[in-house]
């Protein structure tokens, strides 16, 4: 007898037992992660599991071996901590499956959301287009050391690990935006929160402890020494 999966079960299991025991209480991104599917942006294979607190492999014909998804934890604390304004801008950099993309759109004026892998940028874009996501758009380029072309944001989300962040990303911000990146290259990475006061200043506030898949291509610190 063949049995159907309960996404709907499983995404309250979600919300109540991975999300809010990680302080994510804002009301709006709760109601958030209910409305768009994560299920409906993972591949086929890991459909049943794109709710659990995994970081599900994102296996993509063409696309390179070991990319994944942030933990739905991670994400969920992201919204939470850049409190997103209907009529911001917002750059992703790593737009893997483009869940995280869908998020941000929703809650925003418009997202730029950049990939390396061609492979993963149109798996994305199958992906926002089936579910309707209409204001957001993928680039194919490499944003690990920012891409000053796209102009500046007022909001910047930097979906891999960095060992460290790139000045770039910050004069990417317009004044009074927020990044959000994932900063360490051993076993534990810090995710900051970068506000830009000034043209050239910056306050840095760190929010959780993690570990993330590195970015591909990442600016590593330099270990020349006099």
């Amino acid at each position: 007898m063949t049995t159907t999966f309960d996404f709907e079960r499983a995404r309250f299991n979600m919300i109540e037992q991975q999300i809010r025991p990680w302080d994510v209480l804002d009301p709006a991104v709760l109601e958030l992660l209910s409305v768009v599917k994560r299920e409906d942006f993972v591949p086929p294979a890991y459909r049943n599991v794109a709710l659990a607190d995994i970081e599900v492999p994102l296996n993509v014909t063409g696309a390179a071996k070991g990319e994944k998804m942030l933990f739905p934890r991670v994400e969920a604390r992201v919204l939470q901590e850049l409190g997103l304004g209907a009529d911001e801008t917002v750059l992703e950099i790593g737009t893997g499956s483009g869940y995280m993309a869908a998020l941000l759109a929703a809650k925003s004026r418009h997202v730029t959301t950049v990939e390396i892998d061609p492979a993963l940028a149109r798996f994305a874009e199958g992906n926002l287009s089936l579910a309707g996501v209409r204001n957001a758009k993928v680039v194919v380029a490499d944003g690990a050391r920012g891409l000053p072309e796209l102009g500046s944001f007022d909001v910047i989300v930097i979906s891999g690990g960095l060992p460290m962040l790139p000045a770039a990303f910050t004069s990417q911000l317009k004044v009074g935006g927020r990044l959000i990146a994932f900063v360490g290259a051993g076993i534990v990475m810090e995710a900051v929160l970068v506000t830009k006061t000034g043209e050239q200043s910056a306050q840095q506030r760190n929010l959780f402890e993690t570990r993330v898949q590195m970015l591909r291509n990442a600016e590593t610190p330099s270990t020349f020494r006099f």
